[in-house]
């Protein structure tokens, strides 16, 4: 059942005082609500314990000496009562619904927030649905409780005074009271383990089938072309079963609590009620006070056993807390060492030395040295897992290098400001990421201010703006979810639009290997060139083009620079570039032609003109 809820790396386990003298600085952050709140609950506290001492002298009196004015006015008395409470219990669901909504409001927030801030990294190890998950379900999940607690807050007011209510009606039946509440505050501590255990798994499953949903959703392409449907429908189910046992489980558990303590409270109300009617028989106690008692008696055992099952139910609430908290809490494994103001770069970028992995078994550059000067186009070529990315990644400050040097501008990358330093980065990832609304939103995503003329006028820039004549709208048509209503080519124009509307000093770039059009392709090569003109760029390379147009190209295998230098002055060598290029760039050339197909030797052999 528990297979595959383990704990997130980054999983903290807290105290529950931890969790609760946190979750109170939120409340105590809004002052005037909590004031309103506890006034209100002792206005409906004060009229719970008045009601059973009124109406218990009331009866001794009526007894005494019968008087309709005075049963009218105890029912007078009594009608007065129950709308004060209920006016007073109804401003005070709306305050505490008003508080408990900002503090969830402020506490998702923080969540989000710093999800956002972790840097790469952290999103290749976690998956998205699970921190989703966190901020959504389990901060819902805490509302509720937190609603719970303010019952509770009420219910332990009312307790503390009924038991000097119970004083003065009998100390002897009021000791034999109180030596029956621990039995049932001991069973309502008994849960708490089991309540903590139950619901953290509950949260974890719930998290993969929030996990499991976003991932068909994001994926339900790829499904519909492979025709797997079905087997998507089969991992949902078998998430969501094993869900509906775990959360089932946890719910058995709950529910149990609150009949178990009441089965308790009833004996110990039972032995009460027949030592307090042998008291009354007796005229140890008049019949008024022994209605007092046990009329709070009952009050009393609600609250008490309110208390002691509420304890294993806020171990829901608590559990929750302490996901979201573990997720604000996770630690960044990009450090920065200061965060000094950055000024307008020039792009000089040097490794001295540097060693990076991203885990113990995976070594990408090992004692790597680079200078990259200002203004300088430089493209990287290699096979898969040769470093190139990662170079690109650890300028971005998207990842953490464990020795050696990266400076920018002769200023070490980890002192930057990383808000200020990134803005100053234009990145192009090699599949672009584009967001629901029009091309023009997405264009201004890198400068949020600027204006519609602007952005034609960048757009007009590049094949005097002939690529936004393929757009049913132009610059207002709509992308759609992740850009889906665009070809891979059109997404990646954009993308570029992004980068030469923000201007940066810094532009590193990822090309796509995919196919695109010849005159998609002539558009991309005019705006990568207006970039290139004025950044120092970084490119890992994919296009003839691109190697063709930069300064340097430099050739990496395994993390280390095995050749460098101009496009046509490393064919010439002979070396690795001159294979690569062979392999994967030649037939890019529009002098490459296909003249026919030679079958000798049992192998297929294309043949160049």
């Amino acid at each position: 059942m528990m297979m595959g809820l383990a704990s997130e790396a980054y999983d903290r386990t807290y105290s529950d005082r931890q969790l609760i003298r946190r979750l109170a600085a939120y409340f105590l952050a809004r002052p005037k609500h909590v004031v309103l709140a506890a006034v209100l609950i002792l206005a409906i506290t004060l009229f719970g314990l008045l009601d059973p001492l009124i109406v218990s002298r009331g009866l001794d009196a009526v007894l005494a000496r019968p008087s309709p004015e005075l049963t009218l006015a105890l029912f007078a008395y009594l009608l007065f009562s129950g709308v004060i409470t209920f006016l007073a219990g109804l401003v005070r669901r709306r305050v505490m619904a008003r508080l408990v909504g900002d503090v969830i409001s402020q506490m998702r927030h923080e969540a989000f927030s710093a999800s956002i801030r972790h840097d790469l990294s952290f999103f290749d190890k976690f998956q998205s649905g699970k921190i989703i998950s966190r901020i959504t379900n389990d901060t819902q999940e805490l509302s509720q409780v937190v609603l719970l607690v303010t019952d509770l807050i009420s219910q332990f007011t009312t307790l503390i005074a009924l038991v000097v209510v119970l004083f003065s009606a009998s100390w002897q039946l009021t000791l034999a009271l109180l030596i029956m509440s621990p039995f049932v505050a001991l069973f309502g501590a008994a849960f708490r383990n089991l309540a903590r255990r139950v619901t953290r798994t509950g949260f974890r499953a719930i998290a993969e089938v929030n996990q499991a949903i976003q991932e068909a959703v994001a994926g339900i392409r790829v499904s519909k072309n492979f025709r797997q449907e079905a087997a998507m429908y089969a991992a949902f189910r078998t998430v969501n079963q094993q869900s509906y046992r775990v959360n089932l489980l946890r719910g058995f558990v709950l529910a149990n609590v609150f009949p178990t303590l009441n089965a308790l409270a009833g004996i110990g109300t039972a032995l009460l009620l027949y030592l307090g009617g042998r008291a009354a028989g007796e005229g140890a106690i008049s019949v008024g006070a022994w209605y007092l008692f046990i009329l709070s008696v009952e009050r009393f055992w609600f609250p008490m056993t309110n208390i002691a099952s509420f304890y294993s139910q806020i171990q829901s609430g608590l559990s929750a807390s302490e996901r979201v908290f573990a997720l604000i809490d996770a630690e960044h494994s990009v450090k920065q060492i200061a965060t000094q103001p950055v000024p307008h770069l020039r792009g000089d970028i040097r490794f001295e030395r540097v060693c990076f992995r991203y885990n113990e078994q995976q070594q990408v550059l090992q004692d790597f040295s680079l200078h990259i000067r200002p203004g300088e186009s430089v493209a990287f070529v290699g096979h898969t897992g040769a470093g190139k990315s990662s170079i690109a990644k650890l300028i971005a400050r998207f990842y953490e290098f464990q020795e050696g040097s990266i400076l920018i501008d002769g200023h070490d990358i980890r002192s930057f400001d990383l808000n200020d330093y990134r803005r100053q980065l234009g990145i192009v990832s090699q599949t672009p990421f584009l967001f629901a609304g029009t091309v023009a939103d997405n264009i201004r995503y890198a400068r949020p201010d600027a204006t519609n003329a602007e952005i034609l006028a960048i757009a007009n820039r590049v094949g005097d703006g002939e690529w936004l004549e393929s757009l049913p709208n132009g610059l207002h048509s709509e992308v759609g979810e992740r850009g889906n209503r665009l070809s891979m080519g059109q997404r990646q124009l954009i993308a570029l639009m992004r980068v030469l509307l923000q201007a940066p000093p810094i532009f590193i770039l990822d090309e796509a290997t995919a196919s695109v059009d010849p005159f998609t392709e002539s558009q991309i090569q005019r705006a990568l060139s207006l970039i290139l003109a004025r950044s120092t760029s970084i490119l890992i390379a994919h296009r003839l083009f691109t190697v063709r147009s930069v300064d340097r190209i430099i050739a990496l295998d395994h993390g280390r620079i095995i050749e460098e230098g101009s496009h046509q002055a490393l064919l010439q060598r002979g070396g690795y570039y001159a294979t690569l290029y062979q392999t994967y760039f030649r037939h890019q050339s529009p002098d490459y032609r296909v003249e026919g197909v030679d079958y000798s030797g049992g192998r297929v052999r294309l043949r160049q003109a």
